[in-house]
């Protein structure tokens, strides 16, 4: 599991959707300690044996987020870092650095048979090297926070507009779009592209979809996309997706 930012009733509800079970659990991933990603966390950790995987600095800062006797359940943790590679059971999972105004936020890959997922949120801008590490993906979950027109004339006020415009704070759909457009920084190998973590007041799926869609178009026929466009609801999971 990536992030806990639910909690266990909700958790537990969208893995029974899924057709997944929690005694299965073998490790939770956490990419940074922002409320959204680690709000169920401490009650996850409590219920299930599962090992947590972090960064020091985000371990600390949740220290300074979270009441003690919360902190105290995250006892079953594992320290790690940005460019590691590591396995949670057989799953070999690569943390790689995003830029994003939180402690010490990360990106994961993971590899199993033969295929590899990419997922990557919260980033203000897409690096070289994140670039690469999203490159030969068999499914990439990406960030499309925000529709810039919707978040300008939305219900946010204007420091927290310019934080989620930031270098460090949240990818729009326009900047996704220049992503997927340019084969030289998306590679169109993925048989499954999921656009991820839509803002509810300054996006809407439709749009998000059609942004992608028109990019995607935009791509050479020597370098098309033939894969399957999704976008990922914050109410329902999309179900399971077979490599």
């Amino acid at each position: 599991m990536v992030d806990a930012g639910l909690g266990r009733r909700e958790t537990l509800r969208r893995l029974q959707a899924a057709g997944l079970h929690p005694e299965r659990l073998e490790g939770i991933l956490v990419s940074h300690e922002h409320n959204d990603h680690v709000g169920g966390l401490a009650q996850l950790a409590r219920h299930w044996r599962a090992t947590i995987y972090l960064t020091g600095p985000t371990f600390d800062a949740l220290g300074r987020l979270l009441p003690d006797r919360a902190v105290k359940r995250l006892h079953r943790r594992e320290f790690i870092r940005a460019g590691q590679q590591f396995p949670v059971g057989d799953i070999e999972v690569t943390a790689f650095s995003v830029p994003h105004d939180a402690a010490d936020p990360l990106g994961f890959t993971f590899r199993a048979n033969g295929a590899k997922i990419a997922l990557v949120t919260d980033l203000g801008y897409l690096p070289a090297l994140v670039k690469h590490h999203l490159r030969d993906s068999d499914c990439l979950i990406l960030e499309s926070n925000h529709d810039l027109d919707m978040l300008k004339v939305g219900p946010y006020p204007w420091h927290v507009k310019q934080r989620v415009m930031g270098r460090t704070g949240h990818l729009s759909n326009h900047a996704v779009s220049e992503f997927l457009a340019d084969p030289e920084g998306f590679d169109g190998r993925a048989r499954y592209m999921v656009l991820a973590h839509l803002s509810e007041q300054n996006n809407h799926p439709a749009v998000a979809q059609l942004s992608a869609e028109e990019a995607l178009r935009r791509r050479s026929p020597q370098a098309a996309f033939c894969g399957q466009l999704l976008v990922a609801s914050q109410r329902q999971p999309l179900g399971p997706i077979l490599l």
